[in-house]
């Protein structure tokens, strides 16, 4: 290594250290590796305060076609253009509690699809009205006697037909036709093969053809694992395992990313080989939800949960976080 070199690592070493407490003070990090090379832009997503516009987060993030953010927080849905500026929120009972969201193009408009963990349901609006258009309530049609019904993620076939899993519950993962009508459901609470402890993301798998779900089996024994099932609910492969506690998926082009609650995001290439870490939080003192924002470290995370590509490749990245935490990761060409 050269002289050059050892300084610009100490630097990045030395920032990477400093506490998140205005955007002017703090320089971009540099994360990951490769062709998954990233800068952070630090402030992204703060008021002019340089306070969150979030406020206590454990939710997803998803894309429009514009390039504009969404992301659900605790109390509801709030947007963002895709340099930070909040143009619009969804706020209200009927939107909070989204812990899972995808969003689709069906004609002439985007929708969003969302697993309301504590609300007990499914649910679709109009990405650019807020209306609710579908509402997937726990469905008795299947014949099961469930005591809870938590969903935690949601997912969308091609043919509009709809998966939604009750992982904070009884782990089944329920299957809709695009007009809500339940279909079946899969899946069973247990740390055997084909079983999930805590379904706890989803996501359509189109690296693959046909495609088949990529589902986040969190806290599977041993912990941290990806599984492809095919769209009738049929096992069909565990493609990862060892990756902590794997909160969601999102997929673009070859590869995905895979937020871990323990305080990082890994990518994995088409084989299902990490290629890349980003922000790994190796304090245990500054992961959780309770890591308030003047203990945020710029290029750290402290509990991530959700993450989506836009078009050029950038990451967006939410921890699970109480103040409201979302970082741009910007892909370095």
């Amino acid at each position: 290594m050269t002289n050059g070199s050892r300084l610009f690592t100490f630097a990045i070493t030395i920032l990477s250290a400093l506490p998140v407490l205005a955007a002017e003070n703090v320089q971009p990090v540099r994360m990951g590796c490769g062709i998954m090379t990233f800068d952070t832009v630090p402030g992204w997503g703060l008021r002019p305060d340089g306070t969150s516009a979030l406020g206590p987060t454990h939710g997803a993030v998803v894309i429009d076609k514009d390039g504009n953010v969404y992301t659900s927080a605790n109390k509801g849905v709030v947007v963002f253009t895709p340099d930070g500026k909040v143009i619009k929120e969804y706020l209200g009972e009927k939107y909070t509690n989204i812990h899972d969201m995808e969003i689709r193009s069906e004609g002439d408009a985007e929708f969003i699809y969302g697993a309301r963990n504590s609300s007990a349901e499914g649910i679709k609006f109009n990405a650019h009205t807020g209306e609710i258009v579908l509402k997937l309530p726990f469905p008795e049609e299947s014949g099961l006697a469930l005591k809870k019904f938590s969903p935690t993620a949601i997912t969308v076939a091609p043919n509009g037909d709809i998966f939604l899993s009750d992982g904070y519950a009884s782990n089944h993962i329920f299957k809709f036709d695009k007009s809500g009508k339940y279909l079946a459901h899969f899946g069973t609470k247990g740390n055997d093969l084909k079983q999930f402890n805590t379904a706890h993301g989803m996501t359509l798998d189109t690296r693959y053809e046909p495609a088949r779900l990529l589902i986040c089996d969190r806290n599977h024994s041993p912990k941290g694992r990806l599984l492809h099932y095919d769209l009738d609910g049929n096992f069909l492969a565990e493609v990862a395992t060892g990756l902590g506690q794997p909160t969601s998926a999102a997929v673009q082009g070859d590869f995905v990313s895979v937020p871990d609650l323990q305080g990082r995001v890994v990518i994995l290439d088409k084989s299902n080989t990490i290629i890349a870490v980003l922000g790994h939080n190796a304090d245990l003192a500054k992961r959780g939800f309770n890591v308030p924002q003047d203990k945020w470290v710029e290029g750290v995370f402290s509990g991530t949960h959700g993450s989506y590509w836009d078009k050029e490749g950038n990451l967006y990245v939410q921890d699970w976080n109480v103040a409201g935490r979302i970082m741009k990761l910007v892909r370095v060409k």
